[in-house]
């Protein structure tokens, strides 16, 4: 049984997402209930939300979405990971303000902004700070912007961060080289994660097993089984799959792994990232 580390929820009737006009193809409303009918089929137990990057007045709004889901009866959901704009002077302000039975990580997608927003010290101080409170960052940035997760990373050492999407490959024959390198050195900081969500997005349309295995192992391979959690990163899979193919190709991708290393993947290590 799985945790999907990274769902996406999109509710249009209270929440704006600007940056959804651009992709016409995630731009409607998907909600849990549609999602959960394919997560109980293929063994999802929990769920934790990934901020969709509304706007940054509506974050509130989006933890307090979650907030009513997780109330439900039965309900899969364990917690959201929470925007938040760390380059912000009132973030300090922000993070006393939210409430930690829903929020249980952090994340500012760093590829929309400036590449040297990360690197300003009150963003690197903000971090700091949402490691001292228990929260993981998760870090979502491009293969071109690998070596600024390490210098944040650096910066922060005592913050858990966890990388989205194995650092986005770009999936090139002759851009593998740099992305491993790339992955291999952010992994020699023991305070970072790997999630292996959805990257059958960010290949070409006619990818195959064998198009991801090598990425996905070389992420295992470098992080071990002790540092590597599983996402859907769900809608955004159904660019160029679904989110059942997904979890299938993930099935064959890890099926050589011992019994232990799949537990740790797919939900032991999710849990004590995120103190579900």
């Amino acid at each position: 049984m799985f945790i999907d580390t990274h769902l996406h929820l999109v509710a249009r009737d209270r929440i704006t997402y600007p940056w959804l006009k651009d992709v016409p193809a995630l731009n409607r409303d998907w909600t849990f209930q549609d999602y959960e009918v394919t997560a109980k089929r293929i063994g999802i137990e929990g769920v934790l939300h990934m901020e969709v990057d509304c706007a940054p007045d509506d974050i509130p709004n989006e933890t307090a979405f979650i907030g009513e889901l997780m109330t439900k009866p039965q309900s899969m959901l364990r917690g959201a990971i929470s925007s938040a704009r760390p380059e912000s002077k009132d973030c300090e302000v922000f993070l006393e303000s939210l409430d930690l039975k829903v929020v249980k990580g952090i994340r500012r997608v760093l590829h929309v902004v400036p590449d040297d927003v990360s690197q300003s010290d009150l963003f690197r101080e903000n971090v700091r700070k949402i490691g001292k409170m228990g929260l993981p960052f998760d870090i979502c940035v491009l293969q071109r912007q690998l070596s600024l997760a390490c210098e944040l990373v650096d910066a922060c050492p005592d913050t858990v961060f966890v990388l989205d999407h194995c650092g986005v490959p770009d999936f090139t024959d002759d851009g593998f080289g740099d992305w491993a390198h790339s992955i291999a050195t952010l992994s020699e900081r023991l305070n970072v994660n790997a999630k292996i969500s959805g990257i059958s997005a960010y290949a070409k349309p006619d990818w195959t097993i064998e198009t991801l295995r090598p990425y996905v192992e070389h992420v295992i391979g470098c992080f071990g089984w002790n540092r590597v959690v599983w996402g859907s990163d769900s809608p955004v899979c159904t660019l160029n799959s679904s989110l059942d193919q997904w979890m299938a190709t993930t099935h064959t991708l890890i099926a050589d792994a011992s019994e232990s290393e799949k537990t740790a993947f797919a939900s032991k290590n999710a849990k004590r990232i995120w103190s579900l």
